[in-house]
């Protein structure tokens, strides 16, 4: 079977992304593409490394255009989405990309976001484990509602799950630092973004506790299991590199726990994935091993001295950080082979 599909949002990095991935899905059949100030335009105006997709024209990003498709994938700014998916009456399974569905507490909508907060749907990150009840995935089974994470969210939370999950981390310290690349901040025109301001230096941004992510892995990591607060010192570092993310992530190990035991939390926690792989004992990744790639890989260290766990994780944000991310979970959604139209091979050099 074929499924028709649209996205909307098409012009930005995210939708491009999904474009890309989606072109070579055998069962999913791009028909529509829309966009906002690019309404009119053709979509290799604004993606021209889409070629085999240089028969669309971007239309508007209206309920009507997007109704009456079978999927339909939102790339949209958080806040623009949410207004647009209520409207929806003919879609059999919508993916939000954006923020708009993926916190179930209204308080921290407000408090991280602002305006109104709507209902959250299935996450989707398939490997995340969820307390007694296995993984996300099996919630991902016959949705027609999928929220895509967060790039900075899911990497942090398929950090720092495994342990959480098999009690050998206290949730109550966590510290993570992220160097992320600037695609993840969007298309639109920023000063802070211009090639002259990110080339030659690092700079961090929401540092103390302000980015919008934090509240996001906070609750994925409740889901796993966390059996006090989780309380998160989260700082990302704008890096010269057009795409990826490298989170260093530190918890403080239980007392009485063992190296050997909480290595053994991640090896057995994503063994049998086909997109998560805990790398050999001293070795750690980089982000080009990740490009265009739907994986994440780690390296897990321990610090015996501090008594902290270490886990060093990379992926690429626009492909498993979001547009593998969505599109593996649509997989699932539909009873599609998880792996359909995704690799786990990057592009080197």
């Amino acid at each position: 079977m074929t499924y028709s599909v649209a996205v909307a949002g098409a012009s930005g990095y995210a939708g491009g992304e999904i474009l890309r991935l989606l072109a070579g899905h055998p069962e999913f059949d791009v028909r529509t593409v829309t966009g906002h100030s690019t309404a009119g335009q053709p979509l290799i105006a604004s993606q021209p490394h889409l070629r085999s997709l240089a028969h669309l024209t971007l239309q508007p990003t209206t309920p009507e255009v997007l109704d009456g498709h079978d999927i339909v994938f939102f790339a949209l700014p958080h806040g623009a989405s949410g207004e647009l998916t209520a409207q929806l009456t003919n879609v059999r399974l919508a993916v939000d990309c954006g923020a708009d569905h993926r916190l179930t507490s209204a308080e921290d909508w407000a408090a991280f976001y602002g305006g109104e907060h709507h209902k959250a749907w299935t996450y989707g990150v398939p490997e995340l484990l969820v307390a007694g009840a296995g993984k996300q995935r099996d919630a991902l089974v016959g949705t027609n509602r999928i929220a895509a994470p967060g790039c900075n969210a899911s990497t942090v939370a398929l950090s720092l799950a495994p342990g959480i999950a098999a009690g050998v981390i206290e949730a109550g310290d966590i510290v993570s630092v992220l160097a992320v690349g600037p695609s993840g901040a969007g298309k639109a025109a920023k000063t802070h973004l211009l090639g002259a301001e990110l080339m030659g230096t690092a700079n961090p941004y929401a540092v103390g506790g302000t980015h919008r992510h934090i509240p996001e892995i906070q609750q994925a990591l409740r889901g796993a299991g966390a059996r006090a607060e989780v309380k998160l010192s989260f700082t990302p570092v704008l890096v010269p590199m057009s795409r990826g993310i490298l989170a260093t992530s530190t918890a403080r190990i239980v007392p009485g726990v063992t190296a050997a035991e909480v290595r053994a939390a991640w090896e057995d926690a994503y063994a049998d994935e086909t997109f998560v792989h805990v790398l050999p004992e001293g070795v750690f990744p980089r982000t080009a091993d990740t490009l265009g790639a739907n994986t994440c890989l780690m390296g897990i260290a321990i610090d015996e001295a501090a008594g902290r766990v270490v886990v060093v994780a990379a992926l690429d944000n626009l492909a498993k950080g979001t547009a593998g991310a969505a599109i593996q979970s649509a997989n699932i959604a539909l009873g599609l082979p998880e792996s359909t139209g995704l690799s786990v091979n990057g592009v080197a050099p």
